[in-house]
């Protein structure tokens, strides 16, 4: 027995995997890690000895790098948000103060009110807060129901056309709206051959979601499409045994295993309709919405705080309101996406379109 215990090379093995039997060498009788691993290199080579520094190496030094780009991005994230905070609640005259960079000398909610005012949003009749919310979960509704329809069709149906029709899918990812915005125009402008006229009018918004042609319907259809290809097709294989149509099958096994995937798009939609300006200023003429009225705060700034349309107001001296209404508008989305994050990135993993 002594024999064998003194040869580990004779194993067959590299020194590296016989481990010590010495009962004084073992960890834990009084020996300290770093005297351990002196001993455990006693049996190691070079190539495995500088193999072990190599790892080593990584583990100190890698904790740091992840750190610092952790932090880069970070600070490059949240420093806007930062700024439209400190912002938001100072006075207009600490902006002329160079020794302020961060917390206002003079904080107050002054700013704030003012900026709700000139925004509208405490007027009773075209609030822009009620329209937003009104076109916003509306839309993202009817766009979630319509694209998880069409997402199903394209995952687990074939029929004619469908490389085609899934072509211009792609292409209403990569196609921007700006495109197609004149000839949706004078769709609705002269609807049904000119029976009806869709503008100014929340149908313009809503038929385009029904459709699944709404804002970056495409992105979503392709969301749907690749969760859905990725669940069992025994699933559906047991429905239709049970005697349920393609509908039914939808509807009371697909959709109940998919609530993650809708809640990320329902997420998205969401924030695209809340953000969107060019579409709604494409169409609407009287209704207004938080996106608009933020594009337009410059100039009602003038109008509503300065008494002047025509004033000329430097950036500095007004940044203090434009800042307070940033924080006004995406606030809601904040607050949303905090309260469903997990939800939000457990869809996105689940979708397929990370890993």
């Amino acid at each position: 027995m002594e024999q064998m215990t003194n040869q580990p090379a004779e194993t067959g093995l590299p020194a590296s995997a016989v481990p010590d039997v010495h009962p004084e060498h073992e960890v834990g009788n009084g020996l300290t890690k770093k005297e351990a691993m002196r001993i455990r290199m006693q049996h190691m080579n070079r190539a495995e000895i500088a193999a072990m520094r190599r790892r080593h190496l990584y583990e100190k030094c890698w904790p740091v790098f992840r750190f610092l780009i952790l932090f880069g991005l970070g600070f490059v994230i949240l420093t806007p948000l930062l700024f439209m905070v400190s912002y938001g609640f100072r006075d207009s005259i600490d902006m002329t103060d160079p020794t302020i960079v961060w917390i206002p000398r003079h904080p107050t909610l002054r700013i704030m009110k003012e900026t709700i005012q000139a925004m509208g949003l405490t007027r009773s009749s075209n609030n822009p807060l009620l329209n937003t919310l009104l076109l916003n979960i509306g839309c993202s509704l009817c766009q979630v129901a319509s694209c998880a329809v069409t997402g199903y069709g394209f995952a687990r149906f074939q029929f004619k056309g469908k490389k085609l029709l899934f072509g211009i899918v792609i292409l209403m990812i990569l196609v921007p709206s700006q495109i197609v915005s004149i000839p949706l125009y004078m769709t609705f402008r002269y609807f049904l051959f000119g029976a009806f006229n869709l503008i100014d009018n929340p149908l313009v918004m809503y038929l385009p979601a029904m459709t699944a042609n709404g804002i970056r319907a495409g992105l979503m259809i392709f969301i749907f499409r690749q969760f859905f290809r990725g669940l069992p097709k025994e699933l559906e294989d047991a429905a239709y045994l049970d005697g349920c149509g393609p509908f039914q099958t939808f509807l009371r096994v697909m959709i109940p295993n998919a609530g993650s995937s809708f809640l990320t798009v329902f997420l998205f939609s969401i924030v695209w309709y809340w953000n969107d300006y060019y579409v709604a200023s494409s169409f609407f003429s009287n209704r207004v919405t938080i996106s608009m009225m933020l594009k337009n705060l410059d100039t009602t700034l003038n109008v509503v705080i300065f008494k002047n349309a025509n004033a000329s107001v430097s950036a500095r001296e007004k940044i203090v309101w434009l800042e307070a209404g940033c924080l006004i508008s995406i606030t809601p989305l904040l607050i949303l996406y905090a309260s469903l994050q997990k939800y939000f990135t457990e869809g996105i993993e689940r979708s397929g379109l990370v890993g």
